[in-house]
């Protein structure tokens, strides 16, 4: 059901009334924190629940030590991931969804439903 501000699939928001891309619009927001590939499954894996790095690693074999930390480090950064870091030796880090972030899990299903319903590619 679409929210009662939406008219024609559009949101009811001063905000959705610009003529050039604009950094505060909540669309640019999600689409800034899930920018970049990986991104979309390391945040899958996390809504499966919390992490080590290396359980990530292990769960993304593909995906490059690099790349894992620069999207561990821009989600954290976004407000969808914490990094919690546990005193001992070896340090203990995990990661876990905000719930800002865990409020991703239904846009994700958005967008896989809309992509497996498009057209095949011309």
């Amino acid at each position: 059901m679409t929210h009662p501000t939406v008219r024609h699939g559009l949101p009811d928001d001063p905000r959705a009334r610009v003529a050039a891309p604009d950094p505060d619009c909540p669309v640019e927001i999600a689409l800034a924190a899930l920018r970049g590939r990986w991104t979309t499954l390391v945040v899958r894996e996390l809504l499966r629940g919390d992490h080590s790095y290396s359980e990530l690693a292990a769960a993304l074999p593909r995906l490059s030590d690099k790349v894992l930390t620069d999207r561990l480090a821009q989600l954290t950064d976004a407000g969808v991931v914490r990094r919690t870091r546990t005193p001992g030796w070896p340090p203990a880090v995990r990661y876990e969804l905000t719930a800002h972030g865990r409020r991703l899990g239904p846009v994700l299903q958005a967008l896989w439903d809309w992509g497996a319903a498009a057209p095949p590619p011309r």
